[in-house]
């Protein structure tokens, strides 16, 4: 037992996986930037990428099994050399395919292509933006960060991004407390970003920020570990847990080893059967029903509205 299971049970709750509807794969943390509140650590000088036996696997596994959703995450995932083709064949199956993009690498003369690219297979963006204030966003992100955001937007706007393609901005709190009002701050980031810079997106999607990795080693360095997780603990709210995302997303690692969530992923909470397991090895339904591994880091998902890869959860 940990302090988030004993909060289900305090409550009469169990958490066991649903019917699947998000494939989720991490090519890979190798990013074209370093964040503060990154919880998969990635960085520019991070190696480990999926290799393209796998990528085929994962590939095959998709054009078997159609999942209603694709969403292709990393690091950057467009850094990946399988990304195009994570793309182009989950929409071939009807999948709805979702980009988790960090906006600068636009702004490299490298991928300059991306937002026709993603226009022309309707694929959405998911973006982090972890404010309207540029000082805010280059505490949290890095110097020089805020200007290439907006200048990337403003691409991703100019080929349908925000109008008739969905555009989709995410806040993480820079520092150990919960998001606003999910709601309320999106009003805010419309009107600024529309006022400020001519900027239109589709939603905002506010995100806990994770006591792990680089962000629980700030924690930590601040002596701020045990006051965020009393915060968390004390802000439990048993109305998310149904529709918390381990519940119907399945997490993919760059070997093709198989997680809850992303979240477990970075703590190596493999799912196993007396064995490690691979996408290969599972099928969706046979996914169904199973018990979800949990820790102390799910007490972030489930605190005040919630917290998911698409916002708050009530």
């Amino acid at each position: 037992m940990n302090l988030f299971e004993d909060k289900l049970a305090a409550n009469g709750l169990r958490l066991k996986r649903a019917k699947l509807q998000t494939l989720q794969i991490n090519v890979g943390p190798k990013c074209n930037q370093t964040c503060r509140h990154c919880h998969v650590d990635a960085a520019p000088w991070r190696t480990e990428m999926m290799p393209e036996p796998v990528a085929r696997r994962v590939g095959e596994w998709i054009r078997r099994h159609r999942p209603p959703v694709v969403d292709i995450t990393g690091g950057a995932p467009e850094l990946s050399e399988h990304f195009r083709y994570f793309v182009e064949t989950a929409r071939d199956c009807g999948c709805h395919v979702i980009d988790r993009n960090n906006l600068t690498i636009i702004e490299t003369e490298a991928y300059g292509w991306l937002p026709e690219y993603l226009a022309a297979h309707e694929v959405e963006v998911v973006a982090s933006l972890p404010c309207y204030l540029e000082e805010n966003v280059n505490a949290q992100r890095g110097e020089g960060v805020f200007a290439k955001s907006v200048s990337a937007l403003k691409k991703l706007n100019a080929v349908g991004y925000g109008a008739e393609l969905p555009l989709n901005l995410v806040y993480n709190p820079l520092g150990p407390k919960l998001p606003p009002s999910q709601a309320e701050l999106e009003a805010d980031y419309k009107r600024e970003l529309r006022q400020r810079y001519g900027i239109e997106f589709t939603g905002l999607f506010t995100i806990t920020n994770q006591p792990i990795a680089r962000f629980a080693q700030d924690l930590r360095q601040n002596g701020k570990w045990d006051e965020y997780l009393e915060l968390l603990a004390n802000s439990f709210n048993p109305a998310t847990v149904e529709n918390l995302m381990c519940r119907t997303t399945l997490s993919v690692g760059w070997l093709g080893e198989i997680y809850d969530c992303d979240f477990n992923q970075m703590l190596k909470m493999q799912r196993r059967n007396g064995k490690p397991l691979f996408l290969w090895d599972v099928t969706p339904d046979g996914l169904e029903n199973c018990e979800i591994q949990t820790g102390v880091h799910c007490l972030a998902c489930a605190a005040g509205c919630g917290s998911s890869c698409t916002g708050a959860l009530r």
